[in-house]
């Protein structure tokens, strides 16, 4: 068992701790926070994402769903299939909201063999 003792700290360094430590308890994230101050990190897997590393991972999400969207609207035509005109316009203004909120005006092509 390990040895425990308290650390008395102002109520607005506790409120701090509280607001960026999401999941992790206060021991752990304290623990978290000196270790990588002091340089004497583990050389262990890592447990937690980075917020640049989500924010990619949420792009490359939303970039695969424009794709798998593109798939099926694209497979959709060439089957010859009639789709109502609301059903494409609503497709178009979904493609087209998710275009602006990738904040990139790239196009994916499928090419079929």
């Amino acid at each position: 068992m390990t040895d425990k003792r308290m650390l008395i700290v102002p109520t607005t360094l506790v409120k701090l701790i509280d607001d960026n430590r999401g999941d992790v308890s206060q021991a752990e994230f304290i623990e978290l926070l000196i270790e990588s101050q002091m340089g004497k990190q583990e050389p262990r897997a890592q447990q937690y994402v980075t917020r640049e590393e989500f924010q990619a991972f949420e792009q490359d999400i939303k970039k695969l769903l424009r794709s798998f969207i593109d798939f099926f609207v694209n497979y959709g035509l060439e089957l010859g299939k009639q789709a109502p005109r609301t059903e494409l316009e609503e497709l178009t203004s979904k493609l087209k909201s998710l275009e602006n909120s990738l904040g990139e005006g790239r196009e994916v092509k499928l090419k079929w063999k």
